[in-house]
């Protein structure tokens, strides 16, 4: 027996899709949509061959953020690609799809493989650092970088601190490397995302069908406070970390014998503006850690990850503000030492003026 099915044809099908994703803006007015898998949406098989391209998958996505930018210039699309293709965020005028931005899968693999990692000697910085430079079309925000998602976490996948150490999620080195790759997160140029009980420790993998466990965010109440400051410094919310909404990145200082990076951040430059990170992949303690300096004057740390307040266990390794030298280092004019614990972030600046 037949059945009697509607034909829809290829533009009414256009057109329902097109009106679900307006409605969802105009009408709940939600303040984006991000689309899942477009990959597959403008290729047979997902991938970057283009002798697989769907032209009218391409088309399709192209017109609605159109029609988008039209109506509502200030929401915000976010495409998950994740193969790397800069024409996903281009302007429709320049052949490209115009999504605001797109999930990066070079991030969030090389920098979770560098936290992940048990062996240190085998942390490969220099690819970390290409990958905190990485943006697409010259801008910074293109990007949505992240350490976890729901498919990083699930499909035979676990959380980072049970890929660190399986079955001890909560132990020193889980937290101390987790929140080595949030301050990252925060702190590299792009849109920050984190994962649903992530900033709790949430251990083990995902599933939909799991409630979070809340109690975690009261017995780790100090990560939660960490991931709090992050947010606070990345939205310069106190006024001295502007650089880490600004468009420059430049990764001045890479020693991957010890294990440790820096990089600059920078809006418009000056005191208050230029951040300094400083990172260390290593189980290895430096006293006075030295690193170049883009002027003079005083550097303060305006984050330590290895607080103590952050978790009972951490070192509360001392990490000073330091008075910078003159002298080029890391082809910077000034230079500073600063005390650097085992797997931790710094972040640091200057008084605005």
């Amino acid at each position: 027996m037949g059945h009697n099915r509607p034909d829809y044809g290829r533009d009414a099908v256009r057109a329902y899709i097109r009106d679900n994703a307006l409605m969802w803006l105009e009408d709940y007015r939600v303040d984006g949509l991000r689309c899942d898998s477009i990959s597959h949406i403008r290729n047979v098989d997902g991938s970057s061959d283009p002798t697989r391209d769907l032209p009218e998958g391409w088309s399709l996505m192209k017109w609605i953020n159109e029609e988008i930018r039209e109506r509502m210039p200030w929401k915000i699309t976010i495409g998950e690609d994740l193969q790397g293709n800069e024409y996903i965020t281009r302007s429709p005028e320049e052949g490209g799809q115009g999504f605001s931005s797109q999930w990066d899968a070079a991030f969030v693999n090389i920098v979770r493989d560098a936290i992940v990692t048990p062996n240190d000697d085998d942390r490969d910085l220099h690819r970390v650092a290409e990958t905190l430079t990485g943006i697409y079309n010259g801008d910074a925000f293109q990007r949505v970088i992240y350490t976890e998602s729901h498919d990083e976490v699930a499909n035979g996948k676990s959380r980072v601190t049970e890929e660190i150490m399986p079955g001890d999620a909560h132990g020193w080195f889980p937290k101390k490397r987790a929140t080595l790759g949030a301050a990252l997160v925060f702190t590299a140029p792009g849109i920050p995302m984190m994962f649903q009980g992530q900033e709790m420790l949430a251990d083990g993998y995902f599933s939909d069908d799991l409630p979070l466990e809340w109690q975690h965010a009261e017995q780790h109440a100090g990560l939660v406070h960490l991931y709090r400051d992050l947010i606070a410094l990345r939205r310069n919310l106190a006024g001295h970390t502007r650089g880490l909404l600004g468009q420059h990145t430049e990764v001045h200082h890479i020693n991957n014998d010890d294990k440790t990076l820096a990089f600059i951040r920078r809006d418009q430059s000056g005191p208050g503006d230029t951040t300094i990170v400083l990172a260390n992949f290593a189980n290895r303690t430096h006293e006075a850690y030295t690193i170049g300096l883009p002027r003079g004057g005083n550097w303060r740390v305006r984050f330590n990850s290895d607080w103590e307040g952050y978790d009972e266990e951490f070192g509360n390794f001392e990490s000073m503000d330091t008075q910078a030298e003159e002298g080029i280092y890391d082809d910077q004019p000034f230079h500073g030492s600063f005390g650097l614990a085992p797997y931790s972030v710094l972040i640091i600046s200057q008084e605005p003026d």
